[in-house]
């Protein structure tokens, strides 16, 4: 289960990577800024889950 969780919250840690970059690409060819919002509160709810995933990681890795 540990090993679900653990590659779930790299995925999710990736998703929050391409998001940031993407953001951050709009902002520099000063692109729409209501993509820029969209972008960050896609970011912020995908880095919820990537902590909640992370957690879920560290809860099932841990020794019984």
């Amino acid at each position: 289960m540990a090993t679900v969780f653990q590659i779930a919250a790299l995925i999710a840690m990736l998703a929050v990577a391409i998001v940031l970059l993407r953001g951050l690409w709009n902002m520099m060819r000063a692109g729409d800024s209501n993509t820029s919002q969209k972008l960050m509160q896609m970011r912020v709810f995908i880095q919820f889950i990537a902590i909640v995933l992370i957690v879920g990681a560290l809860y099932f890795a841990r020794p019984a």
